[in-house]
């Protein structure tokens, strides 16, 4: 497992980014070895983001190299993107899920 922050501010209402969202969240339930999607929103400091959690650093490292990944990393409603990934702890992990 592998697990993936990316956080940005925004340029558009909370609104505009939550419909944007959703109208976006099909895209990446079809992503290769994305076991899930956490959505975030600080509507008050206008900071978003989502955490992503892979099968594999290899499945992250892919959908980095993709089209989805650019287009987030590049929207003109995204403001300073950042993205770290971060391996998994696999034995506090496992008593903890």
């Amino acid at each position: 497992m592998h697990i993936q922050v990316i956080n940005f501010g925004i340029n558009v209402s909370h609104k505009d980014f939550l419909s944007e969202a959703t109208e976006l969240a099909p895209n990446f339930a079809s992503i290769s070895g994305l076991i899930s999607k956490h959505w975030l929103g600080d509507e008050e400091n206008k900071v978003y983001g989502g955490v992503y959690i892979w099968e594999s650093k290899e499945h992250c490292e892919a959908y980095k190299a993709g089209e989805i990944f650019s287009m987030v990393m590049n929207s003109e409603n995204h403001v300073n993107p950042t993205s770290k990934d971060f391996g998994v702890l696999e034995a506090p992990t496992n008593i903890t899920t």
